[in-house]
């Protein structure tokens, strides 16, 4: 049986765990479709791209609402801080691995030998393909139904968190042993212009200490200073 077709089949599967009964299941479908999965099935002539376009505008537009009103006397920047800290990709992989819909996504099999690397981006998109095909499929009421009912307590188990800035941690802890801060290097690129995906690692006198990945270069340079602070075990109180 085609896997478009088994997918199919597993529809009644999928809508249970998201909640939704999709009226157009094409669109259900369509959302699991992962690039690379086409570059090998000549028979399937689209992709999920264009879902995760639409999902990535709708989702940031849901929480930007549910800032405004959970927080009436916040200025602007610090909203649009907590937003991004709510859409990025490792929050997106956080709600996708909570609603366990990761085994049903299409890949290539290519994608799937690099599948650790690149992980996180992958389950992003995932995550704002389906916000999209909802959207399309049942409107706006639909959607934030679907945010807010599945991952209200994740939303606010990350507001709850420190801001914690990683990059400030790692270029203290390397002056103080190297008299120098550390360097970051774009290593890789990926996804549409609209979502970029950036790869980079920072390293000490050519030494590499952590790698990270993020939808902005900042956001990637972070999660690489954290990945460094994890691996150099430094314990301190901020960490």
């Amino acid at each position: 049986m085609a896997p478009l077709e088994t997918l199919l089949q597993k529809a009644l599967e999928i809508e249970a765990k998201l909640g939704h009964s999709f009226k157009n299941r094409e669109l259900l479908v369509l959302a699991f479709v992962h690039r690379s999965f086409i570059n090998e099935h000549k028979e399937v002539n689209d992709h999920n791209e264009r879902l995760e376009f639409l999902g990535d505008s709708i989702l940031g537009m849901l929480i930007a609402d549910y800032l405004y009103r959970r927080f009436p006397d916040t200025p602007e920047g610090q909203l649009s801080y907590l937003r991004s800290r709510l859409v990025e990709a490792s929050s997106c992989m956080e709600y996708v691995q909570k609603l366990d819909i990761e085994s049903y996504l299409l890949m290539g099999k290519g994608e799937r030998v690099n599948y650790g690397r690149g992980r996180t981006s992958i389950l992003s998109d995932l995550f704002e393909a389906i916000i999209g095909a909802i959207y399309l499929d049942g409107g706006i009421e639909a959607t934030s139904k679907f945010l807010f009912e599945h991952f209200s307590d994740s939303i606010e188990g990350i507001l709850k968190q420190p801001v914690r800035n990683w990059k400030a941690l790692l270029q203290d802890w390397c002056q103080k042993n190297f008299q120098r801060p550390p360097d970051y290097q774009v290593i890789s690129e990926s996804g549409p212009d609209h979502n970029k995906t950036f790869r980079i690692i920072v390293s000490i006198n050519d030494r590499e200490l952590g790698r990270g990945e993020g939808t902005s270069k900042k956001e990637a340079q972070q999660s690489a200073a954290q990945d460094a602070l994890t691996r150099l075990k430094i314990l301190t109180n901020q960490v």
